[in-house]
């Protein structure tokens, strides 16, 4: 019984630094959740880890929404079509996810991670949107971008946050903070439809998922107040945030390896 209570307060703490770093520097706190949950509250299975780790994800997504929503910074139309081809490439991506090896999709997840830790330390310019309308090149642009990311997304039971706001910019040249608002709601469907494929696979720990997701919310309000008062050095935060998401990488991989080849 006390073991339980230790996962259980491991799980809530986890959902706090995840959401504390979300809150803190915005993208890319997700991508914590799958080390947390394998080394820190000591979940074994890779599969149900990823599983979890989707439902956590769609709620942190969806919470952050609201705020974007009541200020105006969601492009709904966008939003929708990027999000309906992400969805499908979601699926899909999730299915061969179920089906890859747990070692080797982990040790997959640790090379992603390095790659996101390496975008995070590169500083990012001024970004200039413009005027966007839906049109048929504009459509097959979103749909074409939306399927890789949800695609991407699926398979690691990711959101895909830190690469869906250069898609979407990339796609439609829409305003950074638009593409941070409306990258939430395919950040959400993205989650959602991970969670539902794992679920229906008897993949997710319900428990701590409900847990970490607790743990989540609490870590993101701390965060983003604390966020206001540490504007200036926000990168700074990003790039030291992006070395342990690098060391954290290396640990996973050189534990893949050693368990590949044991």
């Amino acid at each position: 019984m006390g073991g339980k209570r230790v996962q259980d307060l491991l799980a809530l703490l986890s959902g706090g630094i995840v959401g504390f770093t979300l809150g803190l520097i915005g993208g890319g706190g997700s991508i914590l959740a799958v080390p947390l949950l394998l080394y820190v509250v000591g979940m074994a299975d890779p599969h149900v880890v990823i599983g979890t780790t989707s439902v956590a994800v769609a709620a942190n997504a969806a919470t952050a929404l609201w705020p974007h929503a009541q200020a105006g910074n969601v492009r709904w139309p966008v939003a929708g079509v990027f999000s309906a081809f992400g969805v499908a490439g979601a699926a899909i991506g999730s299915g061969f996810g179920k089906a890859f090896d747990g070692q080797k999709l982990l040790l997959l997840f640790a090379l992603l991670m390095l790659v996101i830790a390496m975008l995070m330390l590169r500083r990012r310019g001024p970004v200039l949107g413009g005027r966007f309308v839906l049109s048929g090149k504009g459509v097959a642009k979103l749909a074409g971008v939306g399927g890789c990311v949800g695609g991407l997304a699926g398979f690691f039971g990711i959101g895909g946050g830190f690469l869906i706001v250069p898609g979407l910019i990339l796609a439609t040249g829409i305003p950074m903070l638009q593409a941070v608002g409306t990258s939430l709601v395919s950040v959400t469907a993205f989650g959602l439809t991970t969670a539902a494929s794992y679920a229906l696979s008897g993949l997710v720990d319900w428990p701590v998922a409900g847990l970490f997701v607790i743990g989540g919310l609490g870590g993101g309000l701390l965060g983003s107040r604390l966020a206001g008062r540490l504007a200036a050095r926000r990168q700074a935060l990003a790039q030291v945030f992006a070395g342990a998401i690098a060391v954290v990488a290396v640990y996973m991989m050189v534990r893949g390896i050693m368990a590949l080849s044991g």
